[in-house]
């Protein structure tokens, strides 16, 4: 396990009342693989609140990925859904839990809300 994503689990539960709202509300087991070697976290989601162990466990959702492709989603380098839909990573159970989920990584770098170009250009012509 790499420190970036050791960190990035740890911070979870400080920025879960900014990302997480509405009806999210389950376990995902996150499966992070590296060679031979498959570690496992267990992230319990609550509207405004995370509980993070490193552990298996009856989960509503199982999302596995190699090492190397979770530390470029917590850099902003990849996109989860892009992975999944590539067959990069693999995904079952609640898919709710997984949209969720995804929200707690970056943007990719050079990023920008449209609504706020939107918003500066219609300031603009006014």
């Amino acid at each position: 396990m790499t420190e970036a994503a050791e960190r990035f689990f740890e911070s979870l539960p400080a920025r879960a009342p900014d990302v997480l709202g509405g009806l999210t509300d389950g376990t995902l087991q996150i499966d992070l693989g590296t060679d031979h070697q498959t570690e496992h976290w267990l992230v319990r989601m609550r509207p405004g609140s995370v509980q993070v162990s490193r552990e298996r466990g009856p989960a509503d959702a199982i999302w596995y990925s190699s090492a190397a492709l979770f530390d470029r989603l917590i850099s902003g380098e990849a996109q989860s859904v892009a992975a999944v839909l590539r067959n990069e990573s693999t995904f079952s159970g609640n898919v709710v839990l997984f949209l969720a989920f995804r929200r707690f990584f970056p943007n990719p770098p050079g990023t920008r809300d449209p609504r706020e170009t939107a918003r500066r250009t219609a300031g603009r012509s006014v």
